[in-house]
């Protein structure tokens, strides 16, 4: 596993592209197929091989034509809790940023 603290967010996307990539041909997909499978135009998938720039919601989409699910599941987690009393110790969240 990479760790991506390591890294800027331009060379992170340009990671997940060549995993994507790796996954597309691993199931022995063309671009066209994927792009026909996931509903995301073949430009916007050839720009996102070669740049790693994509919309989220056209990343999501590929993630899902490749039936990796369980990558977004691991997204952005929900915070646990171990037990009731964390729940209920727990304060309401903030609705908005404070620091700029």
């Amino acid at each position: 596993m990479i760790d991506f603290t390591m890294f800027s967010g331009e060379k992170v996307t340009t990671k997940l592209a060549k995993r994507l990539k790796r996954r597309r041909l691993a199931q022995n997909l063309t671009l066209d197929g994927l792009s026909k499978r996931s509903g995301v135009p073949l430009g916007t998938l050839k720009k996102f091989e070669r740049t790693g720039k994509i919309a989220l919601v056209s990343f999501v989409r590929l993630a899902l034509a490749l039936r990796d699910e369980e990558a977004l599941e691991n997204l952005l987690q929900e915070e646990k809790f171990e037990t009731l009393d964390d729940v209920l110790g727990s304060t309401k969240k903030p609705k908005r940023g404070r620091i700029s």
